[in-house]
């Protein structure tokens, strides 16, 4: 087995180099969450295809640490390999960092490739292995090494996103930046994360797979911006549109160069997305502040023009899923679909779209037993045909000019049971009733996740992930600071205080292992609703307009509320996509969006 082979050549790397213990995270140089095929280095050493995952890798052992979302998936991925899956979380699996205390001697070596494990992280490992005198090596990418034919580094071309759609200048955006740097006595800003350098410069790329971002680095001062990007990224355009702002342009890698020139200033980064071996280049003189990107607030709140472009992208792209499930309905049982075919139907009806630029993330095309798991990817070797029975769940989103899109369907293409039917009424009502959610200003996603989850928790039932993500505007699907969850998972940075503008996903769902799985989410658009003497009050505004499938609700586990609040939407539902459909199909969409 290849994983194997890899195994034992990397091992060679470490004995030669005295290193104990080599981490491997899912990673590239600026924590970017999903990374391009240069950075798979995670997936190459272990043969795990998620996308969240970290490898450790003794003389004796392999272990992969990831969450609740892969587990089925991992488990089935590591089969025949040397590989042990470290379930996080739960009970008995011991940390990364508990592991690396209890493995690594004393006197020992820990190493890893200082680019892709992030400052905070290194003095993590650091402070638990100091009882041990333990050293740590980050200079060598030792993955790298062993990695024949290994993808090269993305360039893709750099393109600019007009004020029509950013709805602010670049220029203004800097500006106040550099009045947030005055204000915390910030001398140099260190920005590594490139939907934040994206944003910041109202600019486009296609680096990273369904994140149309540019792999780059910024140095801002008060008088100075510096963007080092891949020369073969740019064109004369581009150039003259970055010097018209003030940015000078240097090569990609020369930022660790450019770092160590800095001497007692006051640099401010945010330890958890700048990487290890940029910190460490960085003068001893130099005071670090640790604080978050003063970007990833801002680019979280959308700007008015940027809420009217999405309501515009979310009607385009109800219209496509909307086609598609008349499509999937009429055709499931007459011709051959499997889930990796079906998937393409979907991109069909969204390429059609004016504006549409690409798939926000991968789609996640699931039937029946595949839909447990959460994140499930088909493939060639391993695809399913669709039945007209059970459950088919997709899980996809378009990154148009006007926003970025996210939506779950479940769809019955057949007979339920009664079961079914029942897990399938109460993820509707879980996802409906958080979209009609009204809360003062102040509250956290933590603070609204209840309402989701009561209608599960009642029964004894619980679905193993969050309830809602941040999305970014034709940025990353997943974007901080806003979420919704039950409890504070840290490294997420996803508890923020839910301002008007933010864009969050609402998607509760419930999976059996080796039954099925099922998932309905839509997108909200936090507002202000009334100001009061108890203060500002905030609601949701769904932004999401396609059918919650009829023929698998079942009114019996419903509240009179929660049938008044499906049977408004849908009127939503027809009264927005209807006009942009042919006749029959918006003659179905009315039977589909009934009363009931």
């Amino acid at each position: 087995m290849m994983v194997n082979e890899r195994l034992g050549k990397i091992r060679e790397l470490m004995r030669e180099r005295g290193v104990d213990a080599y981490v491997v995270p899912t990673s590239d140089f600026h924590e970017s969450e999903y990374v391009g095929r240069h950075f798979a280095c995670r997936e190459y050493m272990t043969g795990f295809t998620g996308s969240a995952g970290t490898a450790v890798i003794t003389a004796d052992e392999a272990g992969l640490w990831t969450d609740g979302r892969y587990f089925v998936q991992a488990a089935k991925e590591l089969e025949g390999s040397m590989v042990e899956l470290r379930r996080m979380g739960q009970e008995g699996v011991p940390t990364i960092l508990e592991y690396l205390a209890e493995t690594v001697p004393a006197h020992g070596t820990v190493g890893f490739d200082g680019r892709v494990i992030n400052e905070q992280l290194g003095e993590r490992i650091e402070e638990c292995l100091a009882d041990k005198e333990v050293s740590v090596v980050y200079q060598e990418d030792l993955v790298g090494m062993i990695w024949q034919d290994r993808p090269a580094l993305s360039a893709e071309p750099i393109w600019v996103l007009e004020e029509e759609y950013s709805g602010k200048s670049a220029a203004q955006k800097l500006e106040e930046l550099r009045k947030t740097m005055e204000q915390e006595k910030a001398t140099v800003h260190i920005l590594t994360s490139v939907d934040d350098i994206a944003w910041l410069l109202n600019i486009r790329g296609n680096d990273v797979p369904c994140n149309p971002v540019v792999l780059s680095y910024m140095i801002i001062t008060g008088e100075k911006a510096l963007l080092f990007v891949q020369e073969e990224a740019l064109c004369a355009s581009t150039v003259s549109y970055l010097e018209g702002l003030g940015v000078t342009v240097r090569a990609y890698d020369e930022v660790y160069e450019a770092v160590k020139t800095f001497r007692n200033e006051t640099v401010m980064i945010e330890k958890s997305r700048v990487n290890y071996a940029l910190c460490h280049n960085l003068d001893s003189s130099c005071r670090l502040m640790d604080r978050m990107n003063p970007t990833a607030l801002a680019k979280s709140v959308k700007n008015e023009t940027e809420m009217e472009n999405i309501r515009k992208a979310h009607i385009k792209d109800g219209v496509a899923v909307t086609r598609y499930l008349y499509w999937l309905k009429h055709n499931i049982g007459k011709i051959p679909i499997d889930e990796i075919s079906v998937a393409e139907k979907l991109e069909e009806f969204r390429r059609e779209q004016e504006g549409y630029l690409g798939p926000s993330f991968h789609t996640i095309s699931a039937y029946g037993p595949n839909a447990a798991m959460c994140h499930y990817s088909p493939s060639e070797e391993n695809k399913a045909a669709l039945e007209p029975k059970g459950f088919y769940l997709v899980d996809s989103g378009g990154q148009y000019y006007q926003g970025t899109t996210d939506i779950t369907r479940t769809v019955a293409l057949g007979d339920l049971t009664e079961e079914e039917k029942e897990h399938f009424t109460l993820v509707a009502v879980s996802m409906l009733r958080l979209g009609d959610v009204k809360f003062l200003h102040g509250c956290t996603g933590m603070n609204l996740d209840y309402v989701a989850r009561e209608v599960f928790w009642k029964r004894g039932l619980n679905f193993d992930h969050g309830t809602g993500h941040g999305v970014g505007y034709l940025l990353n699907v997943h974007e901080r600071p806003n979420g919704i969850r039950w409890k504070v998972v840290p490294e997420r940075q996803d508890s923020g205080i839910l301002e008007e503008g933010m864009l969050t996903s609402d998607e509760p769902g419930i999976y059996l292992e080796g039954k099925y799985g099922i998932r309905t989410e839509n997108l909200v658009l936090c507002r202000k609703a009334e100001k009061n003497s108890y203060g500002q009050f905030m609601e949701f505004e769904f932004v999401t307009f396609v059918p919650i499938d009829l023929d698998a609700i079942d009114k019996k586990y419903m509240e009179q509320r929660d049938v008044e609040l499906l049977n408004a939407y849908h009127r939503e539902v027809y009264e927005k996509i209807s006009p942009y459909l042919s006749k029959e199909e918006a003659e179905w969409l009315k039977e589909y969006t009934r009363e009931i």
